[in-house]
């Protein structure tokens, strides 16, 4: 029992994290049709930044925070008008071809300005252990779910209630019938992309204080997707069941079967859910007549 609980529990501190990182993927699709194939070097450069703040340049943690946190939506923004927008109205693969070639450039830029060493990430979250129903778990753990889970829930909050949000939601709708509104998509594009850098890097930094920062974080972009599929394309709560859903059954598995088996159980949960539900447990059914 005591293993359930420890596998459980840190199940779902990854599943967060996932779930963070989900949440971008989310909206930029939403707002653009666009899968974002760079989501993983945003959550690698978000940790990188953090730990050049705190370790190098000697700053406060939570100035740190604060400081990698604008410096990746700074770099969402530069993203969407250098590279995005002047492809607005080409075929959506050629976007989607450009967020590729940008996850490349992101890791070379990382690599020149930090190198392909892992480093140590000085921990900026209260370190120890504590006992949850006879099971030893890291205090750090536990503090993601919590963290992690108050981010998504005012994410949802901002989708619901603020003017970006609705805006975004609309235009995820009908893209024509928004833009007869006034909503200008460029504007809420710009905004998507920011929130999509602050997303991953959030994820980034949580990640990097369980594990360290080296360019290995960025992989966890691809072991999102699954998360994405699952959840569904379009959904944000789609987004936090399936990291939690995910989490756990590489916990599970990784425990109970043999390490290693954890690391390919995401992309067979992928393929089933892409043969038997492709737009996901809670995603839009979308059906074409011809």
């Amino acid at each position: 029992m005591d293993t359930f609980i420890q596998l459980t529990l840190s199940g779902l501190s990854n599943g967060m994290v996932y779930a963070l990182v989900a949440v971008g993927f989310v909206v930029v699709f939403k707002a653009s049709d666009v899968i974002n194939f760079a989501q993983g070097e945003f959550l690698m450069f978000g940790a990188y930044l953090c730990f050049a703040f705190i370790a190098q340049f000697g700053l406060p943690w939570s100035l740190s925070v604060v400081l990698a946190v604008a410096g990746c939506a700074g770099l969402g923004l530069l993203v969407e008008r250098l590279v995005l927008r002047p492809l607005i109205g080409e075929p959506v693969i050629s976007m989607i071809m450009a967020t590729i070639g940008l996850s490349s450039v992101m890791k070379a830029l990382v690599n020149g300005i930090w190198g392909p060493r892992p480093r140590a990430f000085p921990s900026f979250l209260p370190e120890g252990n504590i006992e949850i129903g006879g099971a030893v778990l890291g205090l750090d753990r536990v503090l993601v779910v919590v963290v992690a889970g108050l981010l998504l829930f005012v994410l949802q909050w901002f989708f619901k209630t603020t003017r970006e949000g609705i805006a975004m939601r609309a235009i995820a709708d009908d893209n024509q019938a928004a833009l007869s509104m006034g909503i200008s998509i460029r504007r809420v594009l710009a905004v998507a992309w920011a929130l999509a850098a602050v997303t991953a890097a959030l994820g980034g930094m949580m990640l990097a204080n369980m594990v360290g920062v080296g360019q290995e974080v960025s992989h966890v972009g691809l072991r999102v997707f699954p998360v994405v599929i699952l959840g569904g394309l379009d959904s944000i709560p789609g987004a936090i069941v399936g990291g939690a859903i995910i989490g756990l059954l590489e916990q599970y598995t990784g425990g109970y079967i043999g390490h290693g088996l954890n690391m390919i159980v995401p992309f067979l949960v992928l393929i089933l859910v892409l043969m038997i539900r492709p737009y996901g447990l809670f995603g839009k059914r979308i059906i074409e007549r011809v």
